[in-house]
């Protein structure tokens, strides 16, 4: 103990002494959380909208009105003629054509039921499908506006009445589902790249070799190296839940608690990467690049930007040794959802096994290098 003590003493001075890697560890991850927090977003703030108005009716200009007035729509022109918007689309000046045909309001009044026509610009999908469905809620609540001035009888035979309800997250605020994955994304980086990174800089300058020739036990260098990292990637986990909290207004129902101890599982895997990635490579330039490569694959087949259920079957089965997908699953249930222990069970059990694994395997490698 005397000696990990000794162990530990120095390299916590070395990592405060060290302003390069003190920058990366502090000021990083916060710029990204504030940066991503703020843009990392599926909604549409405005969208710029051409109208063909065919119809010329009081009903038409209604719906047009009331697309305008709900400030996610920007009226960018308008004609009688589908070609001309299309040009404007082509062009990337609109992002929306809004087709009414002639004779709308008098097929309204007639049969109770009418047809527009909407022509999205759906390079992004993504960003097209949420335009979409901001379209299509307030053409269906002019539309219940619409039936409500028709005669009684007629509105009994016409009128379905639709309501939702959003559980967890009923403003629909896509922050509170955003940053609890950019909270895990932060740890990633701590754990996995500047574990490597600390590692590789010993190796690059000698002082590792010279450890390795000491009586100083392998599991004790080892432990002395990682804990000093997990407990600052603590600390900043802290300060961002905090922020999160307070800043972004994500709610935390469950239990703090068990956060952290989720949260210090989940970094033991990390970490245990981040030294079997320095065991591989020779640079701190190395280490960067496969760190930064395996970083981006976790992140892209996580869940974190994309629902794990719109991929591929393969790619979902691949997602299930994707430990950032599991503590991303863990912290949306306990924040938004209040999960308790028994709820992301499997998730930390998951979790827990790729710990024992992936540490083992890092320090069985590095003592092989070493040796």
């Amino acid at each position: 103990m005397q000696v990990l003590r000794v162990l530990l003493r120095k390299e916590y001075l070395q990592i405060f002494r060290d302003r390069l890697m003190l920058r990366q560890m502090i000021l990083m991850p916060f710029i990204q959380l504030l940066l991503l927090g703020s843009a990392a977003t599926f909604e549409v703030k405005t969208a710029r909208m051409y109208v063909v108005d065919n119809d010329m009716s009081t009903m038409s200009r209604g719906l047009v009105d009331r697309m305008r007035a709900s400030g996610r729509f920007k009226l960018v022109g308008g004609s009688q003629s589908m070609q001309l918007a299309n040009e404007e689309l082509l062009a990337r000046r609109a992002d929306m054509i809004l087709g009414l045909p002639a004779g709308l309001e008098r097929t309204i009044v007639n049969s109770r039921s009418g047809s527009v026509q909407l022509v999205f610009n759906a390079e992004d999908g993504a960003l097209a499908g949420v335009t979409n469905s901001y379209a299509q809620r307030i053409i269906q609540t002019y539309s219940r506006e619409v039936g409500a001035s028709l005669t009684p009888a007629a509105l009994e035979t016409s009128r379905i009445e639709t309501r939702t309800r959003g559980w967890y997250n009923q403003e629909l605020n896509y922050k509170h589902y955003m940053i609890p994955g950019i909270l895990v994304q932060l740890l990633t980086v701590i754990g996995t790249l500047l574990t490597a990174m600390n590692i590789v800089r010993e190796k690059e300058i000698g002082t590792l070799d010279q450890l390795n020739v000491t009586p100083i036990p392998r599991m004790t260098f080892i432990a002395a190296k990682l804990i000093p990292l997990l407990t600052i990637a603590l600390v900043e986990f802290a300060i961002g839940m905090a922020i999160a909290r307070w800043g972004f207004g994500v709610p935390i129902r469950g239990s703090i608690a068990l956060i952290f101890f989720a949260g210090v599982i989940y970094l033991v895997v990390a970490l245990g990467i981040g030294l079997y990635v320095s065991t591989i490579v020779h640079t701190q330039q190395q280490a960067m690049f496969v760190s930064f490569f395996m970083i981006m694959v976790y992140l892209l087949m996580s869940g974190l930007f994309t629902p794990i259920r719109s991929m591929p079957k393969w790619a979902q089965w691949m997602t299930e040794i994707n430990p950032v997908k599991h503590f991303i699953v863990i912290m949306r249930e306990v924040m938004l959802k209040g999960a308790g222990l028994a709820d992301v069970a499997r998730p930390l059990v998951v979790l827990a096994g790729m710990s024992v694994i992936v540490l083992s395997l890092a320090v069985r490698h590095y003592a092989k290098r070493a040796a």
